[in-house]
Protein backbone atom coordinates (compact mmCIF):
# COMPACT_ATOMS: atom_id res chain seq x y z
CA UNK A 1 0.00 0.00 0.00
CA UNK A 2 2.72 2.42 0.99
CA UNK A 3 4.57 1.59 -2.23
CA UNK A 4 1.42 2.15 -4.27
CA UNK A 5 0.81 5.48 -2.54
CA UNK A 6 4.39 6.55 -3.22
CA UNK A 7 3.94 5.64 -6.85
CA UNK A 8 0.72 7.62 -7.05
CA UNK A 9 2.26 10.71 -5.47
CA UNK A 10 5.21 10.52 -7.87
CA UNK A 11 3.02 10.40 -10.96
CA UNK A 12 1.86 14.03 -11.03
CA UNK A 13 5.43 15.29 -10.87
CA UNK A 14 6.50 12.92 -13.60
CA UNK A 15 3.58 14.03 -15.73
CA UNK A 16 4.54 17.67 -15.25
CA UNK A 17 8.10 16.95 -16.27
CA UNK A 18 6.88 15.19 -19.40
CA UNK A 19 4.56 18.11 -20.11
CA UNK A 20 7.38 20.63 -19.75
CA UNK A 21 9.60 18.51 -21.99
CA UNK A 22 6.84 18.23 -24.58
CA UNK A 23 6.31 21.98 -24.42
CA UNK A 24 9.99 22.65 -25.04
CA UNK A 25 9.99 20.24 -27.99
CA UNK A 26 6.89 21.87 -29.46
CA UNK A 27 8.44 25.30 -28.99
CA UNK A 28 11.63 24.24 -30.77
CA UNK A 29 9.63 22.81 -33.68
CA UNK A 30 7.53 25.99 -33.91
CA UNK A 31 10.72 28.05 -34.05
CA UNK A 32 12.13 25.76 -36.74
CA UNK A 33 9.01 26.02 -38.87
CA UNK A 34 8.98 29.83 -38.56
CA UNK A 35 12.61 29.91 -39.74
CA UNK A 36 11.93 27.62 -42.71
CA UNK A 37 8.88 29.61 -43.77
CA UNK A 38 10.58 32.98 -43.34
CA UNK A 39 13.70 32.00 -45.27
CA UNK A 40 11.66 30.66 -48.18
CA UNK A 41 9.47 33.79 -48.31
CA UNK A 42 12.45 36.16 -47.97
CA UNK A 43 14.17 34.27 -50.80
CA UNK A 44 11.14 34.56 -53.06
CA UNK A 45 9.91 38.09 -52.24
CA UNK A 46 12.75 39.88 -50.47
CA UNK A 47 12.89 40.92 -46.83
CA UNK A 48 10.68 43.98 -47.23
CA UNK A 49 8.12 42.10 -49.33
CA UNK A 50 7.15 39.74 -46.51
CA UNK A 51 4.98 40.49 -43.47
CA UNK A 52 4.98 38.84 -40.06
CA UNK A 53 1.47 37.59 -40.75
CA UNK A 54 2.60 35.88 -43.97
CA UNK A 55 5.46 34.15 -42.15
CA UNK A 56 3.30 32.83 -39.32
CA UNK A 57 0.62 31.66 -41.77
CA UNK A 58 3.19 29.84 -43.92
CA UNK A 59 4.57 28.20 -40.78
CA UNK A 60 1.10 26.92 -39.86
CA UNK A 61 0.77 29.19 -36.82
CA UNK A 62 -2.57 30.73 -35.95
CA UNK A 63 -1.12 33.33 -33.62
CA UNK A 64 0.97 36.13 -35.13
CA UNK A 65 2.55 36.68 -31.73
CA UNK A 66 4.47 33.41 -32.06
CA UNK A 67 7.15 35.10 -34.20
CA UNK A 68 7.62 37.91 -31.69
CA UNK A 69 7.70 35.37 -28.84
CA UNK A 70 10.50 33.32 -30.42
CA UNK A 71 12.51 36.07 -32.15
CA UNK A 72 11.37 39.48 -30.96
CA UNK A 73 11.16 40.95 -34.46
CA UNK A 74 11.32 40.11 -38.15
CA UNK A 75 14.81 41.67 -38.26
CA UNK A 76 16.10 39.40 -35.50
CA UNK A 77 14.62 36.38 -37.26
CA UNK A 78 16.52 37.36 -40.42
CA UNK A 79 19.75 37.77 -38.41
CA UNK A 80 19.39 34.29 -36.96
CA UNK A 81 18.79 32.85 -40.42
CA UNK A 82 21.94 34.54 -41.70
CA UNK A 83 23.99 33.08 -38.87
CA UNK A 84 22.50 29.57 -39.19
CA UNK A 85 23.66 29.22 -42.78
CA UNK A 86 26.89 31.15 -42.30
CA UNK A 87 27.97 28.84 -39.47
CA UNK A 88 27.51 25.81 -41.71
CA UNK A 89 29.32 27.37 -44.68
CA UNK A 90 32.15 28.83 -42.60
CA UNK A 91 32.80 25.52 -40.85
CA UNK A 92 33.16 23.71 -44.17
CA UNK A 93 35.29 26.49 -45.67
CA UNK A 94 37.65 26.65 -42.69
CA UNK A 95 38.12 22.88 -42.85
CA UNK A 96 39.03 23.08 -46.55
CA UNK A 97 41.51 25.88 -45.87
CA UNK A 98 43.05 24.01 -42.94
CA UNK A 99 43.62 21.01 -45.21
CA UNK A 100 45.19 23.18 -47.93
CA UNK A 101 47.49 24.93 -45.48
CA UNK A 102 48.56 21.62 -43.97
CA UNK A 103 49.53 20.08 -47.34
CA UNK A 104 52.52 21.79 -48.97
CA UNK A 105 52.14 22.51 -52.67
CA UNK A 106 48.34 22.34 -52.77
CA UNK A 107 47.62 26.02 -52.18
CA UNK A 108 47.00 27.81 -55.44
CA UNK A 109 44.41 30.31 -56.59
CA UNK A 110 42.01 27.75 -58.02
CA UNK A 111 42.09 25.78 -54.78
CA UNK A 112 41.18 28.93 -52.88
CA UNK A 113 38.29 29.66 -55.25
CA UNK A 114 37.11 26.09 -54.69
CA UNK A 115 37.12 26.80 -50.94
CA UNK A 116 34.94 29.82 -51.63
CA UNK A 117 32.49 28.04 -53.91
CA UNK A 118 32.08 24.44 -52.76
CA UNK A 119 30.86 25.03 -49.17
CA UNK A 120 28.11 27.20 -50.63
CA UNK A 121 27.28 24.97 -53.60
CA UNK A 122 27.08 21.91 -51.33
CA UNK A 123 24.16 23.22 -49.27
CA UNK A 124 21.73 20.34 -49.29
CA UNK A 125 18.06 19.50 -49.64
CA UNK A 126 17.18 20.08 -46.00
CA UNK A 127 14.45 22.74 -45.74
CA UNK A 128 16.77 24.90 -43.63
CA UNK A 129 19.37 25.00 -46.43
CA UNK A 130 17.28 24.89 -49.59
CA UNK A 131 16.61 28.64 -50.06
CA UNK A 132 19.53 30.14 -48.16
CA UNK A 133 21.50 31.51 -51.12
CA UNK A 134 18.55 33.38 -52.62
CA UNK A 135 17.76 34.76 -49.17
CA UNK A 136 21.32 36.06 -48.82
CA UNK A 137 21.36 37.43 -52.38
CA UNK A 138 18.22 39.43 -51.62
CA UNK A 139 19.68 40.78 -48.39
CA UNK A 140 22.84 41.90 -50.19
CA UNK A 141 20.79 44.26 -52.30
CA UNK A 142 18.01 45.32 -49.93
CA UNK A 143 19.41 45.06 -46.36
CA UNK A 144 23.17 44.99 -46.69
CA UNK A 145 23.73 46.54 -43.25
CA UNK A 146 21.59 43.88 -41.57
CA UNK A 147 23.63 41.21 -43.34
CA UNK A 148 26.93 42.74 -42.26
CA UNK A 149 25.81 43.13 -38.66
CA UNK A 150 24.63 39.51 -38.52
CA UNK A 151 27.91 38.16 -39.89
CA UNK A 152 30.12 40.50 -37.88
CA UNK A 153 33.74 39.39 -37.74
CA UNK A 154 32.90 35.87 -36.65
CA UNK A 155 30.91 34.01 -39.27
CA UNK A 156 32.86 35.09 -42.35
CA UNK A 157 36.33 34.21 -41.02
CA UNK A 158 36.86 31.54 -43.69
CA UNK A 159 35.83 34.00 -46.40
CA UNK A 160 38.36 36.55 -45.13
CA UNK A 161 41.06 33.85 -45.03
CA UNK A 162 40.33 33.07 -48.69
CA UNK A 163 40.66 36.73 -49.65
CA UNK A 164 43.97 37.00 -47.79
CA UNK A 165 45.36 34.02 -49.74
CA UNK A 166 44.14 35.45 -53.06
CA UNK A 167 45.82 38.78 -52.33
CA UNK A 168 49.08 37.00 -51.57
CA UNK A 169 48.84 34.78 -54.65
CA UNK A 170 47.92 37.54 -57.12
CA UNK A 171 50.74 40.11 -56.97
CA UNK A 172 50.55 40.85 -60.70
CA UNK A 173 47.21 42.66 -60.43
CA UNK A 174 47.46 46.23 -59.06
CA UNK A 175 46.09 46.32 -55.49
CA UNK A 176 43.28 48.78 -56.24
CA UNK A 177 42.04 46.60 -59.10
CA UNK A 178 42.47 43.41 -57.11
CA UNK A 179 40.38 44.68 -54.20
CA UNK A 180 37.62 45.66 -56.58
CA UNK A 181 37.81 42.30 -58.35
CA UNK A 182 37.55 40.41 -55.07
CA UNK A 183 34.37 42.30 -54.18
CA UNK A 184 32.93 41.80 -57.66
CA UNK A 185 33.75 38.10 -57.55
CA UNK A 186 31.80 37.77 -54.32
CA UNK A 187 28.79 39.43 -55.96
CA UNK A 188 29.13 37.32 -59.12
CA UNK A 189 29.54 34.10 -57.17
CA UNK A 190 26.56 34.68 -54.90
CA UNK A 191 24.34 35.62 -57.85
CA UNK A 192 25.42 32.60 -59.92
CA UNK A 193 24.95 30.13 -57.08
CA UNK A 194 21.62 31.67 -56.08
CA UNK A 195 20.43 31.25 -59.68
CA UNK A 196 21.64 27.64 -59.62
CA UNK A 197 19.77 27.06 -56.35
CA UNK A 198 16.54 28.41 -57.84
CA UNK A 199 16.83 26.23 -60.94
CA UNK A 200 17.63 23.13 -58.91
CA UNK A 201 14.66 23.82 -56.66
CA UNK A 202 12.18 24.44 -59.47
CA UNK A 203 13.37 21.42 -61.48
CA UNK A 204 13.79 19.04 -58.55
CA UNK A 205 13.99 15.47 -59.78
CA UNK A 206 14.18 16.46 -63.46
CA UNK A 207 17.20 16.73 -65.72
CA UNK A 208 18.43 20.23 -66.51
CA UNK A 209 20.43 20.94 -69.66
CA UNK A 210 22.22 23.97 -68.24
CA UNK A 211 22.89 23.37 -64.53
CA UNK A 212 22.82 19.58 -64.45
CA UNK A 213 26.16 18.85 -66.11
CA UNK A 214 29.07 17.41 -64.13
CA UNK A 215 31.34 20.19 -65.43
CA UNK A 216 29.09 23.08 -64.36
CA UNK A 217 30.55 23.76 -60.91
CA UNK A 218 34.10 23.39 -62.19
CA UNK A 219 33.32 25.88 -64.96
CA UNK A 220 31.88 28.32 -62.40
CA UNK A 221 35.16 28.08 -60.47
CA UNK A 222 37.15 28.74 -63.66
CA UNK A 223 34.96 31.74 -64.47
CA UNK A 224 35.43 33.31 -61.04
CA UNK A 225 39.16 32.61 -61.14
CA UNK A 226 39.41 34.36 -64.50
CA UNK A 227 37.56 37.38 -63.12
CA UNK A 228 40.32 37.79 -60.52
CA UNK A 229 43.42 36.89 -62.51
CA UNK A 230 42.85 38.10 -66.08
CA UNK A 231 45.42 40.73 -67.14
CA UNK A 232 44.05 44.29 -66.89
CA UNK A 233 43.44 45.87 -70.26
CA UNK A 234 45.45 48.93 -71.37
CA UNK A 235 42.24 50.93 -71.02
CA UNK A 236 41.76 49.85 -67.39
CA UNK A 237 45.40 50.59 -66.53
CA UNK A 238 45.15 54.03 -68.15
CA UNK A 239 41.98 54.79 -66.16
CA UNK A 240 43.69 53.57 -62.98
CA UNK A 241 46.64 55.89 -63.62
CA UNK A 242 44.25 58.76 -64.21
CA UNK A 243 42.48 58.00 -60.92
CA UNK A 244 45.86 58.07 -59.15
CA UNK A 245 46.75 61.40 -60.73
CA UNK A 246 43.43 62.86 -59.63
CA UNK A 247 44.05 61.74 -56.05
CA UNK A 248 47.49 63.36 -56.07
Amino acid sequence: MEKAAATQTAMPGGSARRSRGSGRANGAETKRQLKIAAQRLFAERGFDGVTVQQITAAAGQRNNASLHYHFGSKEELARQLVVDGAQLIDGRRQAMLDALEAAPGTMDRRAVILALVMPVASLGDAPEERSYLRFIANLQFSRRQLLREALGERWNAGYRRCLAHLRRLTPEVPPALLEQRLSLTGIYGNAILAAREEFMESRRGRADRFWGHAHTLENIVDTLLAAITCPPSPETLAALAEDGADED
